[in-house]
Order: structure tokens, then C-alpha cells, then sequence
């Protein structure tokens, strides 16, 4: 039966998921997974999230006789395309993309398919080093990744490479997927490099964070000149926050140094 737990770790929260023995998602594992995540992202005093696994998987994958009863409801005609646009997994990923707090995969063991997808789905990810399997295999066994996967894979690596990777359905070990650029640091404690993380992002205006994801994320969709308007009323709204301004002061009142 799928678990999520999570664990306040001061302005981080950790939430870990578990659906032993094969560590798939599922639709219950969902539910409860978006519910931690919708309360991390609700409660002030947490300022970014990290998303873990146990048992030497993050997720393996989503489980496919889950899929399989989903493609019978299809077949049968009780199923439209738009029904996917909403509810679950799509929800679930669309929540860590739009959270305005950092989220962070701590990739502590086999990552595949969905469970890939919902690392994409985060601002950051790291690998523990002993990780021998991340990637997206859904092409072998008949479909493609339909969890954000298609179009958030090729954003970070390129659309030759993220071609390559998924119709072939590839995987592969930490060190690859940093080579690759799939993950942005290798480390022997996945959650522990992550809270480190997570801790130095808590101490940042969260005004700030918030407006520079949501810039970021945009910067891939608008043209350069809507993007640069929308910097622009970001800069003017995070300069009316207090914190903003008291941190900027502090800069001024401690010697300038910016890289402190």
C-alpha cells in the first residue's frame, strides 16, 4: 500500500514516498503525494520542499496494471482526451512545476517513468551516486512518457537528445544522467545534499524565489519582449516586499560582499 511521510526539517519539508516492494506510483500513491505537496507549498513557514523515495528507489515507475485498466476505460469509450488534462498524475506534476517554493528531487535510488517525470517536474534535482537506473523506458513497452515528460526532457537537454532518449526508452546510472545533464549534482546522500540545498534556499527572499521560477519557467514560452515586460512588473511587485528591502539593506549595512 503506497505512503507518503514527511518530516519539518525547520523551513524544509521532506516528503518521502513509499509503496514497497516495488516502490510504484499509483493512483493512491498520487493522491496522498499531491496533498503533502499542496500543504508544503500552503504552509508559510516552509520555504522549499524536497521530494524523496525509500528503499533504494525514488519511484520505480507508475504501475502499469494501473495504465492497463486506464486503456480499457479508454477503449470502452468512457475516456476523452481532455479527461487527462485534469486530476492525478497531471495534477500532481503540475503542482511541483507551479510551486512558487523550490522543490527538490533527492534521487536516492532507481527513478524511471513517471517517477522520472515527477523529478523533471521540480527545480533541482541531485543523485545519490549508487543510483543505476533514471530515465524514461515507456517506448518498450508500447507508449511514451505522458506524464510532462515529451516536453519538459527536451527544454533541458535539447530535442536530438531528448529524441534519442525516449524513443529508445533509455536509462541510465547517476553519473550518465549527470553527464547528460538530467540531474544538476551527483553526491553519496541524495537527501542530504538536497537538504543543504533546500537550507540555503529557505534563507533567500521568498518574494525573490518565487518571481525568478516563475520568470524562468516563462522565459521558455513568451517571446524576449513579453518576457522582459514581465521581469519588469516581477522587479516592481518584489520591491514592495518588506523582506526584499531589508535584505538589500543588510547587503548595504555588512560591506557589500554579495557572495557572503
Amino acid at each position: 500500500m503506497a505512503s507518503v511521510s514527511t518530516e519539518t526539517l525547520g523551513a524544509v519539508r521532506l516528503i518521502r514516498y513509499a509503496n514497497p516492494p516495488r516502490h510504484y506510483m499509483t493512483a493512491e500513491g498520487t493522491g496522498q503525494m499531491l496533498a503533502a505537496v499542496t500543504d508544503a507549498i500552503n504552509d508559510p513557514a516552509i520555504r522549499a520542499i524536497i521530494l524523496t523515495g525509500t528503499d533504494d528507489v525514488f519511484v520505480r515507475h507508475y504501475d502499469v496494471s494501473e495504465l492497463v485498466a486506464i486503456g480499457e476505460v479508454v477503449q470502452a469509450g468512457g475516456m476523452k482526451p481532455e479527461d487527462f488534462e485534469q486530476g492525478g498524475f497531471a495534477d500532481l506534476v503540475r503542482a511541483i512545476f507551479d510551486s512558487p517554493k523550490p522543490v527538490i528531487a533527492a534521487i536516492n535510488g532507481v527513478c524511471m517513468g513517471g517517477g522520472f517525470e515527477i523529478s523533471l517536474a521540480c527545480d533541482l534535482r541531485v543523485a545519490a551516486s549508487s543510483v543505476p537506473l533514471i530515465g524514461l523506458p515507456e517506448t518498450r513497452i508500447g507508449i511514451f512518457p505522458g506524464g510532462g515528460g515529451t516536453q519538459r526532457l527536451p527544454r533541458m537537454i535539447g530535442e536530438a537528445r531528448a529524441l534519442e532518449f525516449i524513443l529508445f526508452g533509455q536509462t541510465v546510472d547517476a553519473a550518465k544522467a549527470l553527464d547528460l545533464g538530467l540531474v544538476h549534482a551527483v553526491a553519496d546522500d541524495a537527501v542530504a545534499h538536497a537538504t543543504d540545498w533546500a537550507n540555503e534556499l529557505a534563507g533567500r527572499g521568498a518574494e525573490g524565489l518565487a518571481h525568478a521560477k516563475r520568470l524562468v519557467r516563462g522565459a521558455l514560452t513568451w517571446g524576449l519582449v513579453e518576457g522582459t515586460r514581465q521581469e519588469q512588473h516581477g522587479f516592481h511587485t518584489v520591491l514592495k516586499a518588506d523582506s526584499a528591502m531589508a535584505a538589500m539593506r543588510e547587503f548595504l549595512e555588512t560591506g557589500e560582499d554579495i557572495t557572503r
